[in-house]
Parts: C-alpha cells; sequence; structure tokens
C-alpha cells in the first residue's frame, strides 16, 4: 500500500496493485489478479487511528534522521523507502506480537480468513464480505467460509423465533395460534 492509496479522511482504502518477491529479492509492482481484486476498502475507525500514530512515527523519524530525502511513498518501509520484507515484518513485529498477547502462531494470511469469519458471525451480508476480500464470484466467498455456516444457520432461527414471538405479542396474540380475519371475518 502506498499512501496516495489511502484517505484517512474518509477512511478508505483504495487497493490497485500487488507486490511480489522474485528470487533475489527484488520487488515486482503488479496488477491484482482480477478487476474485483481492485477495490476500495472503508476502514474500521481502529485501523484510521492507527495508521495515523504510523504517519505521526514516520514524520517524527524522518525529522531526526536526513531531512533531504523525500517522504516514502509505501506505508509500511525500510528506511530507505523500499517495501518491507514480508519474511521481516512476520519475524520482527507480527510473531512479537502474538506471542505478547498469548496468542498462538498463525500465518499472516489467516489474519484474512479470520476476518471473513468474524464479519460473517456478527451477521455482515456475504455479498459486503465478497467485496472486501476481492472474490470475483460469491460462491468462493461462500465455499470458503461454508463451516460457519451451521452456527449462522442456528442463530438465524432463533432471530426468526424473536422476531416472530415479538410480532406475535404485539398483536396481543399470545398463543400464536389465533387466525387475522379481514373485516369480512374471512381468515387470511
Amino acid at each position: 500500500m502506498k499512501w496516495s492509496d489511502l484517505d484517512l479522511t474518509y477512511g478508505k482504502l483504495q487497493v490497485q496493485r500487488t507486490l511480489l518477491r522474485v528470487s533475489g529479492g527484488q520487488a515486482i509492482v503488479s496488477e491484482p489478479k482480477s478487476p474485483t481484486s481492485r477495490r476500495c476498502i472503508h476502514l474500521p475507525q481502529l485501523a484510521i487511528e492507527a495508521l495515523h500514530r504510523h504517519a505521526q512515527r514516520r514524520r517524527v523519524t524522518r525529522q531526526k534522521g536526513d531531512r533531504s530525502k523525500q517522504a516514502p511513498e509505501w506505508i509500511f518501509c525500510d528506511d530507505e523507502g523500499s517495501p518491507l520484507r514480508a519474511t521481516s515484518l512476520i519475524r520482527q513485529s507480527f510473531h512479537p506480537l502474538l506471542d505478547k498477547a498469548d496468542l498462538p502462531r498463525i500465518r499472516f494470511h489467516d489474519l484474512r480468513h479470520s476476518t471473513a469469519t468474524l464479519l460473517l458471525t456478527l451477521g455482515i451480508h456475504p455479498k459486503i464480505v465478497q467485496e472486501l476480500l476481492g472474490h470475483s464470484q460469491i460462491f468462493v466467498t461462500l465455499d470458503s467460509y461454508s463451516h460457519i455456516l451451521p452456527t449462522l444457520q442456528e442463530e438465524a432461527m432463533k432471530q426468526l423465533s424473536t422476531a416472530l414471538t415479538d410480532s406475535s405479542n404485539k398483536n396481543g396474540k399470545e398463543d400464536g395460534n389465533d387466525i387475522d380475519q379481514d373485516k369480512a371475518g374471512k381468515p387470511h
């Protein structure tokens, strides 16, 4: 991600490139896999605040160092302004954070799966999750996260039961066996 991809005022991130490391460690920037991989993501407030703090730390670090250097275009970069290497990020930041929080070591990519699972269990519509993940088809999202559907199904039935019970109680029909009748006395 580059700073130009980010709009912290509106809390949006434009996903418009991928970065791959090839043998020898050279970074290759390319287009995302599919048109749906290019997307705008609305960031949660927590991420917006963290990015503001990150930008502030970068400014302070640059002010202490060589002021002749341009501000780096990459959000997460090394001292030279080059994109961070995934292995360095995982070893120096991600694993220590997991250890500090007493969490098991997971792959960095598992954060994506955790986010999707959490959103679906919170009742976020699968179409929104599909768009956030950049899946080209909704069935990819649904197939990938079908393991949580039984839990969602149980919750859906609880909510349906509550809605039906509340609705019948509001109409003054406690037992739910009354049949509504129109003005002519016919059931409907």
